[in-house]
């Protein structure tokens, strides 16, 4: 089982998130990342929507520098 992440500083917002979450289970990072883009985006939870955040996952840790400074 390798970990997986999927890291916010990817994506511009107005808030400028910088988070990143990181699980070593699709399932546990889905929840949890829904959890986030529920509450702090206040995205709508959908079969849509995490769908979508499902396929923004990364094998490995999250970058230390954020990934929208590369």
């Amino acid at each position: 089982m390798t970990r997986k992440y999927i890291d916010c500083r990817e994506f511009p917002s107005e808030m400028n998130c910088t988070v990143a979450i990181s699980a070593d289970s699709d399932s546990e990072l889905l929840e949890a990342a829904v959890q986030h883009a529920v509450s702090v985006h206040h995205h709508t939870d959908s079969p849509e929507l995490r769908a979508q955040i499902s396929q923004l996952f990364h094998e490995g840790s999250p970058p230390v520098a954020s990934p929208r400074a590369a």
